[in-house]
């Protein structure tokens, strides 16, 4: 056997793979001696086929899948003693001439090799690192919805502003029927505020769907729809009033402190205030820090230039999956994937080159630390270690969620490599302000 490559160019090869009858002969006899042993064919006794019937029969086939074996596992042995870094997997020339009808055979597989490139992590322009901070409007209106949650609800015979009524929303045409509480400070203006102050149970109120609620996900909790189905709606409602309430909010005591965070854990309502802004800034930085790496992930790929197998790549993509594509359906997979190849390719260049590793101890550990946190929030805050052990052992014998958790371990690798690397122009935002400037 004889493997050759030909290079096309520097993202394109040739590999050859030529076998002889040498190479597989031996084998294929010895599974027909096999196959004789036991063939049970009428009219001769079991070990006395002859053998070339049994050749006549079985053949072609078990030399056929000798040389597809001996092919496989000659051309992986090919590509790692070789170390050619691939881009999907070797394809298959097709030979109009080719026969099984021969002894020795020629088989040509193309290559899309890896780009050679370098990964410069010196911005030019500055990606910013945001440090969102809960201010003290946000930490009030907290308080007071935890003062809410917990306060008493007071039957009323009158609505009036802050309170909630629940009612049913009807429309005919729509086939709209739905059982609502909602709050009058999550209506839109002053004109549908009006419409309810003074409403008694009972009474009928005339509404319309469009600029009702501040919120259009409100929308939908009312009249019981989906998103796509508010989308654009306008229509006439009817709200009967069935019952009107108010929360009496709940007092700045222990009583309510030990209901939010245990026995003797805040004391007064500074530590209450203290502890709502840790929670939230503790949210905010993993936003922030996601944000962080997905502008860091751009800034690499739109600045790290090289070339790509393009016509390979698309041609691989046409064959790659269960069901063969088109030319035009290959092309339209490469574009949606190209930036994601791109990055991919950059984060191995950058693991590679800077021995950013990844072990089955280290994300075995990142695993017990992710269901350790999971179980904190339903009251089990010392799980015993075999016990942890065995939840990591079950979830990482899961290929998808091992490959969740792996992700995860890998970005947050990268994410400090970044930090330590790269030099980021740092801002000091609300979370108001960082929403409308990321998401805008």
């Amino acid at each position: 056997m004889n493997i050759t490559k030909e290079s096309i160019d520097s993202l394109n090869a040739v590999v050859k793979v030529d076998i002889t009858a040498a190479d597989y002969q031996e084998k294929v006899e010895s599974i027909l001696q096999d196959y004789r042993k036991k063939a049970d064919i009428p009219g001769f006794r079991k070990g006395h086929v002859p053998m070339g019937m049994v050749k006549k029969q079985y053949g072609k086939s078990i030399m056929i899948d000798e040389i597809n074996k001996i092919l496989q596992e000659s051309l992986n042995n090919y590509l790692t003693e070789e170390k050619l870094d691939i881009l999907g997997n070797p394809l298959p020339k097709v030979n109009e001439e080719f026969s099984w009808d021969k002894e020795d055979f020629s088989f040509e597989f193309e290559l899309g090799l890896a780009p050679t490139f370098e990964v410069d992590l010196s911005a030019k322009k500055k990606i910013t690192q945001y440090n969102i901070i809960a201010e003290d409007s946000l930490i009030d209106k907290e308080v007071e919805n935890l003062q809410t949650r917990f306060g008493k609800v007071v039957p009323q015979e009158e609505v009036a502003e802050g309170m909630n009524v629940a009612g049913t929303f009807v429309n005919a045409e729509k086939e709209i029927e739905n059982k609502a509480t909602i709050s009058l400070a999550d209506l839109k203006g002053k004109v549908n505020l009006k419409k309810f102050i003074g409403a008694k149970v009972g009474d009928v109120i005339q509404l319309k769907s469009k600029g009702l609620f501040e919120d259009s996900h409100k929308l939908m909790g009312a009249l019981g729809l989906s998103h796509d189905e508010i989308e654009g709606l306008e229509i006439e409602l009817t709200f009967t009033v069935e019952e009107i309430t108010l929360t009496e909010l709940a007092d700045l005591d222990q009583e309510l402190f030990n209901k939010i965070f245990g026995e003797g854990n805040v004391a007064t309502a500074e530590e209450l205030r203290a502890k709502i802004k840790e929670d939230a800034e503790g949210q905010f930085k993993m936003q922030a820090e996601q944000q962080l790496l997905n502008s860091v992930t751009e800034y690499l790929v739109e600045n790290t230039k090289f070339d790509l197998p393009v016509e390979f790549l698309k041609k691989w993509l046409a064959t790659a999956g269960e069901n063969p594509i088109s030319a035009e359906q290959a092309e339209a997979e490469f574009e949606k994937s190209e930036k994601g190849l791109r990055y991919q390719l950059i984060e191995g260049k950058i693991m590679s080159s800077n021995d950013i590793k990844l072990d089955y101890a280290e994300l075995k550990e990142y695993a017990k630390g992710f269901i350790k946190s999971q179980m904190a929030q339903y009251g089990n805050l010392n799980p015993e270690e075999t016990e942890l052990e065995e939840i990591a052992g079950r979830v990482l014998s899961n290929q998808d969620e091992a490959k969740r958790l792996q992700e995860q371990l890998v970005s947050q690798k990268l994410l400090a490599f970044y930090k330590e690397n790269i030099t980021f122009k740092e801002k000091e935002v609300t979370y108001e302000a960082f929403v409308k400037e990321v998401y805008k």
